[in-house]
């Protein structure tokens, strides 16, 4: 089992995590347009109020780790902080977003309340310490690389600088080549380290360079490793979904399709409850 208690993580007034019923991190993978970041906000903060599950919207302005220079990669720094910022005044919405550089996050943390660093980017010490000197709530995914004990190192740098408003989130690890898997043991492992623990369900069944010039993907396991890790008892659930995933600009082979997640939250809702009764 898990261990008992984690800190309590503060992402906005409204929105604090641990030790409660599982909390989504859910968005399309990067602003492909305000029409779609809009729309996909608006029924994620739908569907989240009715099932009574706290919500960020996630969305990158910046996809700087793509497997080819001509991938789409957003809009950018300023004009996708003042989309995101339309969105968190439209819907009230709670917001997180990707950095890639240290620069990014002072000027990221005046309209994003989760920080999030890439799993590429979680050793860049530079860059943990920008994210951490701006007092945000941070979500760290464990490099691909990693051993999940090894992320006891990324939680001393934030220590360090005295930002400990963080949370561990698995994406799966590098298995051979083109291929992840996901170590539920890992979550345990994580967790030791007293900080809520997320679950990236749609990263984890990518298959990274899987199309040559982009990733591949299979969403079809998305659910049963979300179920998975749910049932072994984490924190909250990263997802990234779209209206037509099979037409979106990055990552459409693992994200879910926005029609489909009331029916896959409201099973982990089930899963969630039973955990925790055990």
């Amino acid at each position: 089992m898990l261990i008992d208690k984690v800190k309590k993580v503060k992402i906005t007034d409204d929105i604090t995590i641990g030790n409660d019923k599982i909390f989504l991190i859910a968005g399309p993978c990067v602003i492909e347009s305000e029409d779609l970041v809009m729309e996909v906000a608006g029924k994620m903060k739908e569907i989240t109020d009715e099932l009574g599950i706290q919500y960020v919207f996630k969305a990158s302005f910046d996809k700087a780790n793509r497997s080819s220079i001509s991938s789409f990669r957003g809009p950018g720094l300023e004009k996708g902080l003042e989309i995101l910022s339309r969105v968190k005044s439209k819907y009230g919405v709670a917001l997180a977003t990707d950095i890639h550089e240290p620069y990014q996050c002072k000027e990221a943390a005046k309209v994003i309340d989760l920080l999030q660093i890439p799993a590429f980017l979680s050793r860049q010490t530079d860059l943990l310490v920008a994210a951490a000197k701006t007092g945000k709530a941070v979500n760290i995914k464990k490099g691909q690389f990693l051993a999940p004990w090894d992320m006891k190192n990324v939680v001393k740098k934030f220590q360090e600088v005295g930002n400990e408003n963080i949370m561990l989130c698995e994406r799966g690890a590098s298995f051979g080549y083109n291929n992840l898997v996901v170590d539920m043991r890992g979550l345990l492992e994580m967790r030791k380290f007293g900080y809520p623990v997320i679950f990236d369900a749609t990263h984890s069944v990518q298959i990274p360079g899987g199309r040559g010039e982009t990733s591949g993907g299979n969403r079809d396991y998305v659910y049963p490793l979300a179920r998975a890790a749910v049932s072994v008892g984490v924190d909250g659930i990263f997802a990234e979904v779209h209206p037509d995933p099979d037409k979106g600009l990055s990552d459409g082979p693992n994200m879910l399709k926005l029609d489909n997640i009331e029916e896959i939250l409201t099973k982990l809702l089930k899963y969630d409850k039973l955990t925790k009764e055990l």
